[in-house]
């Protein structure tokens, strides 16, 4: 479905120089652009190559706002989010429209008559989903699918095949789970009895809860509570590969990169950025704003602080102090 670059710019907070009648479908990069496709630019070097494209129009920063040209401008101070919002109300046009409206149910799917599925859902092939599972409208649960009982998934949800959610797991809204995802399984706990040294399971009968606007990559695996709860508070975005283990607390706006590994029950405060690989032991928190770099590892009941502070290497520390001991060790190293 097109839409104007007048809706556009409207729902973008864009200033639109130009024909605002012009009519894009989709966003696309400068090199494969159609005239059907939105670009963007960030630096003003590469202005001159979208304006020699294909593209309908493009999204501009400020140093584009006093030029004349042949085509259409949408100016904003922060040209990548703008971009960014057009593409998800192009997409969201396209995902709503036709037969996310109406709903479908794939003929090899398994549905208990207990569940309770809004307008527009779709469940593909050889999905399976248990009793008294609630869908929102407009969520797509993909094929291979296993959606346990009593768990909830809130509206325009997109589940991709083969993700498995344990039963009691509940999801927001706008949430987007990658394929080959687990959620709410089982956390790693068990007591190590003194005479023989086996270990027995601890309860893991906490549960999960995801709020909106999550995004969990493919294959990450994500623990229930063991008598309580994990939860991923709102806007946070999980890469592919990553583990978090039971009763973790996640904020809001946090990055995890591939490969990451929470050990239970560590709290993440908003908007804190982890690279890929890190791991962080048992009961560490991390407060809010923090960034840590690759491969940094925070040992267990450690507390790393600092707004805006980046920090790395194992154990982790500031990352001025980490480069003036790498320093010092390459001049030791030397003598």
């Amino acid at each position: 479905m097109k839409r104007s670059l007048r809706e556009i710019a409207e729902a973008v907070g864009a200033r639109l120089i130009g024909e605002a009648s012009v009519e894009v479908s989709a966003v696309a990069s400068i090199a494969s652009a159609s005239r059907d496709d939105l670009v963007f630019v960030e630096d003003e070097k590469h202005l001159a190559a979208a304006l020699q494209s294909e593209a309908g129009a493009v999204v501009v920063g400020d140093f584009a706002a006093s030029m004349s040209c042949d085509r259409p401008l949408l100016v904003s101070d922060h040209p990548k989010l703008a971009f960014a919002r057009a593409a998800r109300l192009l997409r969201k046009e396209w995902a709503l429209d036709g037969v996310r409206q109406e709903g479908t149910v794939h003929a090899t799917a398994v549905i208990d008559s207990s569940v309770v599925l809004g307008p527009g859902v779709v469940v593909d092939e050889r999905a399976v989903v248990g009793e008294r599972a609630q869908i929102g409208e407009n969520t797509r649960i993909g094929a291979g699918c296993a959606i346990g009982a009593g768990v909830k998934i809130g509206h325009q949800c997109e589940i991709y095949p083969n993700v498995t959610m344990y039963p009691g797991t509940t999801l927001g809204d706008r949430v987007i789970v990658h394929a080959g995802a687990v959620l709410g399984s089982d956390g790693f706990g068990y007591v190590r009895e003194g005479k023989t040294g086996h270990y027995e399971k601890f309860p893991q009968v906490g549960r999960l809860v995801i709020e909106d606007d999550v995004e969990i990559g493919a294959n990450a695996t994500i623990d229930r509570g063991a008598l309580d709860e994990t939860r991923i508070r709102r806007g946070t975005k999980i890469d592919n590969l990553v583990h978090v283990g039971h009763n973790c607390q996640i904020g809001e706006d946090v990055i995890i990169a591939a490969q990451t590994g929470l050990s239970g029950s560590i709290v993440i405060e908003n908007s804190v950025v982890l690279g890929g690989q890190v791991g962080i032991g048992e009961h560490a928190r991390i407060e809010e704003g923090v960034m840590l770099g690759g491969q940094g590892g925070v040992l267990p009941n450690k507390v790393l602080r600092g707004k805006g502070v980046a920090f790395w290497g194992t154990p982790a520390r500031p990352l001025r102090e980490y480069l003036k001991q790498l320093a010092t060790l390459a001049r030791l190293a030397k003598k």
